[in-house]
């Protein structure tokens, strides 16, 4: 099942959130820096191991104080017109954090909208790949949620997965 939330991702009692980081994995604004402020000093900490992530690839780190038990962080691309890949960068944010949190077990898993925000990747065009990348793994869970910051989005998922509200 797919579901549609307007809700703080950092609420969610899921196996998994993932995290729509940049490539330190030293925190940030929007989704990440909300992310690093609940999960505590712990995370950075963490993320200093880590070695950072290039854009599209995954890292793993503990939930430490979200109700989360882990975090997938991803990086998402900048739009730059779709020009330079980034419709296949998006599909491998997606992809690769749904292949690892199959390889790891996890049940449930809840993403933002990844590089919607400060990335500026058009919603419509990176809700088409979520859903489409989503819609492959949804046997593979027992819940992916979308977790939607605005109306907006809640609107354009809804849609993308014809889910009557």
């Amino acid at each position: 099942m797919i579901d549609v939330l307007h809700t703080d991702i950092t609420t969610l009692q899921v196996d998994a959130i993932v995290n729509a980081a940049n490539s330190s994995l030293l925190g940030g604004g929007g989704v990440d820096g909300a992310i690093h402020r609940v999960a505590g000093p712990e995370l950075l900490k963490y993320n200093q191991t880590l070695g950072g992530c290039v854009t599209g690839e995954v890292k793993l780190s503990p939930g430490f104080k979200l109700p989360a038990k882990w975090i997938i962080h991803t990086v998402g691309p900048v739009w730059y017109g779709g020009e330079k890949n980034e419709p296949k960068l998006l599909d491998n944010c997606y992809r690769n954090a749904l292949e690892l949190a199959v390889n790891n077990g996890f049940a449930s898993i809840a993403f933002p909208c990844i590089s919607t925000g400060i990335y500026g990747y058009p919603n419509h065009l990176a809700a088409d790949i979520a859903v489409s990348v989503m819609q492959e793994y949804v046997n593979n869970f027992e819940r992916i949620i979308v977790c939607c910051f605005s109306e907006e989005d809640v609107a354009i998922y809804t849609d993308r997965l014809n889910i009557s509200k």
